[in-house]
């Protein structure tokens, strides 16, 4: 973080200062800010935020031992540290993370790029972030920080230096990307798509639509939106684009596309082929990321890229050194033998059935295709009949083998086996140890087997596991 004296720093949270020790009210402080106090460093601010499970208050005083120039709280602790007193951690540190924003911008040429989407946000985010870090000091989150919390810490990194600042927007909840967002009017807004996930927390797909039409509302008047033109809901956003006085770039794979589009997208097992082509220059890009849909991640990339000065040579040249979006995403483990595709980090609809279609189509003559499905979370409502279509497709797609785990998956099992034509093709566990010991048997020479759930279902542990085991 940049160097703020104490006095702007409780102004900008609207706090109480408390100084400890020699500070005075024109002490720089400018280190790492975490709600951790293991990864505070010498020089941070830590964070203390209330939790479910525990209380960040309760861990000032190893925040200090690490090193800690100051505790940002709720309430006044026993520490040897200055303090800033707030009514809400987790506003302060919004608060703080506009300011510092605000200040490096107002001194610099900081831009700044928000992404949502449905599904995506990440492995574009680290597409984007590998093509811009070529360009300048690009600050962008790690893993998914993306909700109240990871966005600010990760706007928290920026410096007088940084040159691109990339946030990854998500939401559980009604306004949590307008608040996001608005922390830091975005001068460019991607929009990758309007899916079912996390349907249950927003209310169903038009609540949904307007939430992530949120970032397109943040956008700085004179900015740009890209938007994906193969979703006809993303689609919509343009006009929200031309209220903002901002332009449009469209991107995908379909004739709307009119600025970035892909062409000729072959599927293979060591990554996805095509011929990209922007503003009327065509080349061909081959991706080391698994999976056909990563094609459009790549194209919004390119399509917020370029727009942002970078050739699309030099585009492509970055984006074919990246072998994996993120850890449990599409990660190819275990060997040649038994390829083991962990992409349990996160599940919705969408991405469960673009994660069973590349399955489909990287199997080969004398493979076999096995999937390990676990729930879909944060669907409410829409659960049950989301997870029968799961099952559904995954019959129609011709897998091979469907080993189903948890109590809230069981519908895909159960839908799997109605379809008349199985026999123990599809089988149920309750917990993900059982089905590993299932797979340890089941498993041959030449299978190729893909694990997808959401996060909570655990199953990325499973897939490491196997991972190990065929290596």
């Amino acid at each position: 973080m940049i160097d703020l004296t104490l006095t702007q720093l409780a102004r900008a949270v609207s706090g109480e200062l408390r100084l400890a020790g020699e500070d005075t009210p024109d002490t720089l402080v400018g280190g790492l800010v975490d709600t951790d106090s293991r990864l505070i460093e010498p020089g941070g601010i830590f964070v203390a935020k209330p939790g479910e499970e525990t209380d960040g208050h309760l861990f000032v005083d190893a925040a200090v031992a690490n090193g800690a120039a100051l505790a940002i709280v709720e309430r006044p602790v026993e520490a040897d540290v200055t303090q800033i007193v707030v009514a809400d951690v987790v506003t302060a540190l919004a608060d703080l993370a506009r300011e510092v924003v605000a200040r490096v911008r107002a001194g610099g040429d900081l831009r700044v790029v928000g992404i949502t989407g449905s599904n995506g946000k990440t492995t574009t985010k680290n597409l984007l972030a590998r093509i811009l870090e070529g360009e300048g000091e690009t600050v962008a989150p790690k893993a998914s920080f993306n909700n109240e919390v990871g966005a600010p810490l990760t706007m928290l990194r920026v410096t007088h230096t940084t040159r691109f600042l990339v946030s990854e927007f998500g939401a559980s909840g009604p306004g949590e990307i307008a608040r996001l967002a608005g922390l830091v009017t975005p001068d460019v807004g991607v929009v990758l798509m309007v899916g079912m996930a996390h349907a249950g927390g927003f209310g169903g797909i038009e609540s949904t639509l307007f939430e992530k039409s949120q970032l397109i509302h943040a956008v700085r008047p004179g900015g740009l939106a890209v938007l994906n033109a193969d979703d006809a809901r993303v689609a919509t956003m343009a006009a929200i684009a031309d209220e903002r006085d901002a332009s449009v770039r469209w991107f995908g794979r379909g004739a709307r596309a009119v600025d970035v589009r892909a062409d000729d997208v072959e599927v293979t097992a060591s990554g996805t082929r095509s011929i990209v082509t922007a503003d009327g220059v065509s080349a061909p890009l081959s991706l080391r990321v698994l999976g056909e849909h990563h094609v459009m991640n790549a194209l919004a990339a390119i399509a917020a890229a370029t727009a942002l000065g970078v050739p699309l040579d030099t585009c492509i040249e970055r984006l074919e050194q990246v072998e994996l979006a993120e850890r449990w995403r599409m990660q190819p483990l275990g060997s040649e033998r038994v390829r083991i595709i962990n992409d349990a980090y996160n599940a919705s609809p969408d991405s469960m059935s673009a994660a069973l279609r590349t399955l489909a189509q990287i199997v080969r003559p004398g493979e076999r295709s096995v999937a390990v499905l676990g729930a879909m979370s944060e669907l409410g409502e829409y659960a049950e009949e989301e997870h029968d279509r799961v099952g559904l497709l995954a019959v129609r797609l011709g897998i091979q083998r469907i080993v189903v785990i948890g109590p809230d998956a069981r519908r895909m099992y159960l839908e799997a086996i109605a379809q008349g034509s199985w026999d123990g093709e599809a089988v149920f566990f309750a917990t993900a140890d059982e089905a590993y010991d299932y797979l340890l048997t089941e498993l041959r020479d030449g299978d190729r087997v893909l694990v997808k759930s959401s996060n909570s279902a655990g199953l990325r542990h499973l897939g490491d596991r196997l991972g190990e085991s065929f290596s």
